[in-house]
C-alpha cells in the first residue's frame, strides 16, 4: 500500500490529501475546491478508483436538451409549421413545390412539416393537390395548433437557459422535444444528451494512503522534472520532487505489419471473389439522382431524413443525368411508368434530382451497377459513406458498406437469408443471429440482420431486401434482384473482439500492432 500511495499523481495526491470518509466527491466538487479542469477530475478519479482509493457511491442520468443551429434558426424566423401556416393565410393555396421556393426552403423539409400540419388537422390538400388551410382549423381564424405553440415555447425556453432537462418538463412536452431531437448529427431542433452524474467517496484504503501522504508532506505541488530555468537559478534546491520509477521496463522494437482492418477488408474480398461475385466501385461524390431518385426514394419524403448527406458547395449541381433513366425513373416517381405501379404521384424535380452530395448509402452503386448488370449476375462493392452523425462505440461520421445485388430468374428470399447468414456467421464470426422484418423504400420485401457482440449486446448489421420494380425496370432489369447494405465496421467489431468502433481507425501504431482478427 505504502509503495502505491508513492506512486500517485499530483492530481491523486490533491484529492485524498482535500478529502476524507463521508465527503461526496463529484467532477463538479473537483472544479470548484481545487480549479480541476474537467479532464483532469476525469483523471485523478479514474486512476483512484483503479487503485482502490477512491469508489462510486451514487449515479444519476441527467437527459438534457440544448438548441442547436437549426433551432436557433426555427426561432427566428419560424418553425416550418409555422412559416407555412403564414405563407397560407397570407396567400392562400399553394403547391408543396411553391411553398419551398416562397419560403425558401429544403422540399423535404416542407413535406414533412405539411404532413405533421395535416395529422394536427390545420391543413389540407384541395383536389388540384394545393395545400390549404383547414377551414375548421384554429389555424383558419389566426391561431395555430397546440404543438406549433408549445414547440414555440420550448425553443424560448432553451434560448433563454441555454438547455433544459427532460425531467422538468410535462410528459406531452417531453414528448414534443424528444421529436424533435437528435443524440447524433445534425438534423434535430434540439441536441439531446444523456450524461451520468458520478459521486465518490474515499475508501478505507484511500484514508490509509491520506495518512500516509500526511506523514511524508506530500502535497501534490511536488516537481516532476528537473528543467534548465531551476538549474539556472538554483531554483532545485528548494524544490521537493516526485519519487521516480526506475523499475520501469525499456522501449519494446516491435516488427511492422499491416493494419489489421486492412486485412480484414481484404479477406471480405476475398471471401466474395471466391463465391463468384464481381466487385464494383464509384466516385465519393454522387448526385441525389443515383443516391435516392433512381432507389425510389420520394425526393420529399421523411424516408429520406435518416440520410443525413453532406452537401457539395461548388458545383452544387451535375451538369446532366444518363438518359434513358432520368425519364424513365421520373415517370416511375410521378406515376409508376411501365412497372404496374401507381409511382408516388408528385412531379418530379429534376433540378433537385442534380444536386451533389457525398454518397450517404453504398446502395447507390447497386443502382449504377443495374443497367450495365449481366442476368444473371453477381456483384459487390466495399464502399466508404457519408452522414453527418454523432461518433459514438457504434456510430461513425463516415463509414464502410459492403454492398451487393444478385441477379436472376430463380433468385429469392431464401437465397437472400443465405447470404446474410454467410456474412454475420463465417465473415463478421457472429455466434447468434436474428432477422428482424425492416422497411426500405426501395426493396419489399425488406429485412434487417442483427447479430450479439459479446458486450455491446444486439445491434443491426445492415438492411437488404429484394428490389420492387419501381428500381429495376426503368434501370432495365426484368428478373428479381437480391440487393444488401451491411456495416462491415460492424463486422469487424465482432470479428476482431473490440468494444468501440473507433478502434479500428486508432492512431495509437500500439493497439493497431497488437490487433488480431479471427
Amino acid at each position: 500500500m505504502d509503495g502505491q500511495a508513492r506512486e500517485l499523481h499530483p492530481l491523486e495526491v490533491k484529492v485524498l490529501n482535500k478529502y476524507a470518509i463521508g465527503d461526496r466527491i463529484s467532477h463538479a466538487r473537483l472544479a470548484e475546491d481545487l480549479g480541476f479542469k474537467e479532464g483532469q477530475a476525469n483523471q485523478a478519479l479514474s486512476w483512484l478508483a483503479a487503485k482502490g482509493f477512491v469508489a462510486e457511491t451514487g449515479r444519476v442520468t441527467r437527459v438534457s436538451y440544448e438548441l442547436t443551429d437549426i433551432g436557433r434558426g426555427h426561432l427566428a424566423r419560424g418553425t416550418p409549421e409555422e412559416r407555412i401556416l403564414r405563407l397560407l393565410a397570407e396567400r392562400g393555396g399553394r403547391t408543396l413545390p411553391e411553398i419551398a421556393s416562397d419560403l425558401g426552403m429544403e422540399a423535404k423539409d416542407v413535406g414533412s412539416a405539411f404532413g405533421a400540419l395535416t395529422k394536427d388537422g390545420a391543413v389540407r390538400m384541395d383536389p388540384e393537390k394545393r395545400a390549404m388551410l383547414a377551414a375548421e382549423a384554429p389555424a383558419a381564424a389566426g391561431a395555430v395548433p397546440a404543438r406549433v405553440a408549445a414547440t414555440r415555447a420550448l425553443l424560448e425556453r432553451a434560448a433563454k437557459d441555454g438547455s433544459f432537462d427532460a425531467a422538468s418538463l410535462a410528459a406531452s412536452d417531453r414528448a414534443i422535444a424528444d421529436s424533435l431531437a437528435k443524440k447524433r448529427g445534425s438534423g434535430g431542433v434540439f441536441r439531446l444528451s444523456e450524461r451520468d452524474v458520478v459521486t465518490y467517496g474515499v475508501t478505507p484504503a484511500g484514508a490509509e494512503a491520506r495518512s500516509g501522504l500526511e506523514q511524508r508532506g506530500a502535497t501534490g505541488e511536488e516537481a516532476g522534472s528537473l528543467t534548465p530555468e531551476m538549474l539556472r537559478t538554483g531554483a532545485w534546491k528548494t524544490l521537493t520532487f516526485r519519487r521516480y520509477n526506475v523499475d520501469v521496463p525499456p522501449t519494446r522494437v516491435p516488427a511492422g505489419r499491416r493494419n489489421p482492418y486492412c486485412l480484414f477488408l481484404d479477406r471480405l474480398k476475398d471471401k466474395l471473389c471466391s463465391m463468384g461475385f464481381e466487385e464494383f466501385d464509384g466516385p465519393l461524390v454522387e448526385t441525389e439522382f443515383w443516391n435516392g431518385d433512381a432507389l425510389f426514394m420520394p425526393q420529399f419524403h421523411s424516408a429520406r431524413d435518416i440520410h443525413d448527406v453532406y452537401y457539395v458547395k461548388d458545383p452544387t449541381h451535375a451538369k446532366t443525368i444518363e438518359q434513358p433513366w432520368l425519364d424513365q425513373v421520373a415517370a416511375a416517381h410521378e406515376d409508376g411508368w411501365r412497372t404496374g405501379s401507381r409511382g408516388w404521384g408528385y412531379r418530379f424535380d429534376r433540378d433537385f434530382t442534380r444536386r451533389l452530395i457525398l454518397r450517404s448509402q453504398g446502395t447507390v452503386l447497386s443502382a449504377k451497377q443495374l443497367p450495365k448488370a449481366r442476368v444473371p449476375g453477381k456483384y459487390f462493392g466495399v464502399v466508404r459513406c457519408f452522414r453527418y452523425d454523432q461518433v459514438d462505440a457504434t456510430h461513425l461520421a463516415d463509414f464502410y458498406q459492403t454492398e451487393g445485388i444478385v441477379l436472376g430468374e430463380e433468385v429469392n428470399l431464401r437465397t437472400l437469408l443465405g447470404l446474410l447468414k454467410m456474412f454475420a456467421e463465417e465473415v463478421a464470426g457472429a455466434t447468434e443471429v436474428k432477422y428482424v422484418p425492416g422497411f426500405f423504400p426501395f426493396t419489399e420485401p425488406s429485412v434487417e440482420v442483427h447479430i450479439r457482440h459479446p458486450s455491446l449486446g444486439w445491434f443491426e448489421l445492415g438492411g437488404s431486401g429484394i428490389f420492387r420494380p419501381e428500381v429495376t425496370e426503368p434501370l432495365g432489369i426484368t428478373v428479381p434482384v437480391l440487393a444488401w447494405g451491411l456495416g462491415i465496421d460492424r463486422m469487424a467489431m465482432v470479428s476482431m473482439g473490440i468494444h468501440d468502433i473507433r478502434d479500428l481507425f486508432t492512431p495509437s501504431i500500439d493497439d493497431v500492432r497488437k490487433r488480431r482478427i479471427s
